[in-house]
């Protein structure tokens, strides 16, 4: 199996990505939707963040913008706030890599995957990159996004310029969609044979 690294900033275009190599039969695990899932009504990360976090949690489970109110821009909070969560999507992805050994390419989209040194975890790390006033405007649009929220997440992210020094591969979105799934599309058949031969 090749494990491929997907990253990126937010607003670079990696949901798009994943869903690209998902079209192409290329499993993949989104370490954003197992958070998501984990801070659910009944999900495993729930009551500990609610012991961690007093007040952030209800009937809907985490209430992600009274649990942000408290740890973006709080490196010691977030930092807390890391130590429940990682642990339970490393436990899923783990479950991931065992329902899906037998294939020969997986895609571990992982966010924050050099901030948490999950490069050593894959084959081959592919980040996903636009030209910054791109970015900018993508997660503007996004429902509840101000510009000051923007400038924190930047700042707990590890600058775009220093991922693409980093990676293995360079997805640029920036153009049409159907360039962006050439690229991908190359890419896949390229690592297969790989594999193959």
């Amino acid at each position: 199996m090749i494990r491929i690294g997907l990253t990126g900033s937010i607003g670079m275009g990696k949901s798009t990505v994943a869903a690209m190599f998902r079209s192409l039969g290329v499993p993949v695990f989104d370490a954003d939707a197992c958070v998501h899932a984990l801070q659910a009504p009944g999900g495993a990360a729930v009551v500990p963040i609610e012991a961690r976090f007093p007040g952030t949690t209800g009937p809907n489970g985490v209430d992600r913008a009274a649990l942000g109110a408290q740890v973006i821009g709080n490196a010691q909070e977030m930092a807390a706030l890391e130590g429940i969560i990682h642990p339970l999507v490393r436990a899923a992805r783990v479950r991931f890599l065992r329902r899906n050994r037998s294939r020969p390419l997986v895609v571990l989209d992982i966010p924050l995957l050099f901030e948490t040194g999950g490069e050593d975890m894959v084959d081959l790390v592919l980040v996903v990159s636009a030209p910054a006033f791109v970015q900018r405007r993508r997660v503007l649009a996004r429902r509840g996004m101000t510009e000051a929220k923007f400038r924190a997440i930047r700042r707990s992210q590890m600058p775009d310029d220093e991922k693409r020094r980093r990676a293995d591969v360079v997805i640029e979105t920036a153009p049409p969609k159907w360039a962006v799934r050439a690229q991908i599309s190359r890419l896949v058949a390229c690592l297969a044979a790989h594999k193959r031969g």
